[in-house]
């Protein structure tokens, strides 16, 4: 899913602060960003947004991989000794698929801006 937000801003005595609003429904998004220039609290909460795209894909990615690494343990109950990968073989290679999503979501979310 691929939103579109509008980059909303104000002044509250010496602060600026940023907010992302759906462009569909106009709905607050996410964080609010403080900054003493109205440019960096703009740049703060498009870091913020472009991380939360990142992770959101890494988070759907995992999931994704897990579904299928599922679906092969339930499949390999029923495999039947023929050519191709054995269920062994293919379980372990759903798992790294797993695992090398897990890290990447990890690595995405030590990265979570301020």
């Amino acid at each position: 899913e691929h939103s579109s937000y509008r980059i909303r801003t104000t002044s509250r005595e010496s602060t600026w602060f940023a907010w992302a609003e759906k462009e569909d429904d106009g709905s607050r998004f996410g964080i609010e960003c403080a900054a003493s220039t109205e440019a960096d609290a703009i740049a703060r909460l498009t870091r913020w947004l472009d991380w939360q795209r990142e992770h959101m894909a890494a988070l759907a990615a995992l999931q994704d991989a897990e579904r299928d690494y599922h679906r092969t343990i339930a499949g390999s109950a029923f495999a039947t000794a023929a050519e191709g990968p054995s269920a062994v073989e293919m379980q372990s290679e759903g798992l790294k698929a797993v695992e090398a999503a897990r890290l990447r979501l990890d690595e995405i979310r030590a990265r979570k801006p301020e």
